[in-house]
């Protein structure tokens, strides 16, 4: 067999296996990469397949377009389509949940890989345990110290004895007495009687 009878019945296979049209660029571009036939041959392979009559030719303005014979396929039955459709849209169905079970698989390993390892949280669990231990033992020493305040020391600081002295002390007694507005007898000009 001929490397021009090889390109040949590769391009029938293709075209039959298909089974829809396409123009000699279209098959060119598709096969050269897996067979490594050049496009004058595509299109001397199509052309002479054509005149034998293996596949169809149509030309729309200038260009060609080849399609594989239809008579050569059996005729379907409504039932069988019925059938096909059916099985169609079961399998559709079917990838539908698939790939949304993988979706959802995907989106748990993502969650797993960002997530602590064993031997990460083990560590953390230690170092929190570590940490709460010395919280337990700087609690117990405050618990334990002698040094409470008395009831009395924090009343004493809660009311000190003789406010106004403290206040006067820190103060003159003539602004403190204006600011509270306490008007003494120098300021009212009376003079007390000896006695």
């Amino acid at each position: 067999m001929s490397k021009k009878d090889n390109g040949a019945a590769l391009i029938l296979a293709y075209l039959n296996e298909k089974n829809r049209p396409y123009s000699a660029q279209d098959v060119f571009s598709n096969l050269q990469k897996q067979h490594g036939l050049g496009k004058t041959a595509v299109v001397k392979a199509m052309e002479l397949l054509a005149l034998e009559g293996k596949i169809k030719e149509k030309i729309y303005g200038k260009q060609k377009i080849y399609f594989a014979d239809q008579a050569q396929f059996k005729d379907v039955n409504d039932a069988d389509l019925k059938s096909m459709d059916h099985q169609i849209s079961e399998l559709s169905g079917e990838v539908q949940s698939l790939t949304q079970s993988c979706r959802q698989l995907d989106a748990e390993l993502k969650e797993l890989n960002s997530s602590l390892t064993t031997e990460e949280m083990v560590s953390e669990i230690q170092e929190l345990k570590a940490e709460c231990s010395g919280y337990r033992a700087r609690l117990e020493k405050i618990k334990s110290a002698s040094n409470h305040i008395t009831p009395e020391e924090k009343d004493k600081v809660r009311n000190p004895p003789g406010i106004c002295p403290t206040c006067l002390a820190l103060c003159f007694k003539k602004e403190f007495l204006e600011e509270v507005g306490v008007e003494t007898d120098e300021d009212c000009k009376v003079v007390l009687p000896h006695t």
